[in-house]
């Protein structure tokens, strides 16, 4: 077997059947299976997935168990001698997962991939782009809300320099689309650190790659739909606060010392305040 997609749901139900006909689609000349880890859906997810598509692998759980372990999960009964962690709401181009297996063989030195991902209307999805490691002063700015009042205030964080036609190495590419070797999945014992529930394990396997030596590479060769956080958007604020800041603590106290992350630990029940006061007034 040449690629293993794992795909890890929850509530996915417009996009799954999309996202799983494209993977086929885009692979022409490769072996692939695909994988879908189910997170405790409450909608018609699942139903879709055992009626349209019966030769996906699918693992049911009565819970959501989050991205990272949901990845894990996948990954102990994928066959594939490389690894795509693939969201729910992508969609991949005719052959193209041919034409970036075929890149990733070429590059042996290479423990992580991502292509050029695109928004629904076929421009350069900024949302998903390459992100420099991140530092403490622009996490904090992030939890005080600062990027709402001056919008460039975290343009270097987020590569707002990048060329998008250059292939490039980067400090980390976003979770929706993460190509990987199996050696350098196999050193690690898995695809994602199950410390975090979601958000920054997407930074911190990347992180991972460099300390093993592995490139973590940007690649125009193909590009890829990526509608974002179509499954986020069913999430209160207040839940989505609390998640990214106790995975920017849980990333923080992994790699950096204390007198840095104390600041978060300071600082996040501040942030969390501000999200509960959001949904408030939004009821």
């Amino acid at each position: 077997m040449d690629l293993s997609i794992i795909t890890v749901t929850w509530n996915n139900e417009k996009e799954i059947a999309r996202q799983i006909a494209s993977v086929f689609a885009g692979c022409k000349d490769v072996t692939c299976e695909e994988i879908i880890v189910d997170s405790g859906s409450s909608d018609q997810t699942i139903e879709i997935v055992k009626n349209q598509f019966p030769h996906v692998k699918l693992i049911e759980n009565k819970e959501n168990i989050g991205f990272g372990a949901g990845n894990n999960q996948g990954l102990k009964i994928a066959q594939g001698e490389f690894l795509l962690f693939l969201n729910g709401d992508m969609m991949v181009e005719e052959g193209s997962l041919d034409g970036i297996l075929d890149w990733m063989k070429k590059n042996k030195d290479v423990g992580i991939v991502c292509p050029k991902l695109l928004d629904q209307y076929g421009k350069f999805n900024w949302d998903a782009s390459p992100r420099r490691f991140p530092k403490l002063w622009e996490q904090l700015a992030l939890i005080l809300k600062i990027p709402h009042i001056f919008p460039n205030t975290l343009n270097s964080y987020h590569m707002k320099d990048l060329d998008i036609e250059k292939e490039q190495e980067v400090d980390s590419v976003r979770g929706s689309f993460m190509l990987m070797r199996r050696e350098f999945v196999d050193k690690l014992g898995w695809a994602f650190d199950p410390r975090y529930f979601i958000w920054y394990e997407d930074v911190d396997i990347c992180r991972e790659a460099k300390r093993l030596n592995y490139k973590v590479m940007y690649t125009p060769v193909i590009s890829a739909i990526d509608y974002v956080g179509q499954s986020f958007k069913k999430r209160k604020t207040l839940w989505k606060q609390k998640q990214f800041t106790r995975s920017m603590l849980t990333y923080f106290k992994k790699w950096e010392p204390m007198y840095k992350w104390i600041w978060i630990a300071i600082l996040r029940p501040f942030g969390v305040g501000l999200a509960w006061v959001n949904d408030l007034f939004k009821k």
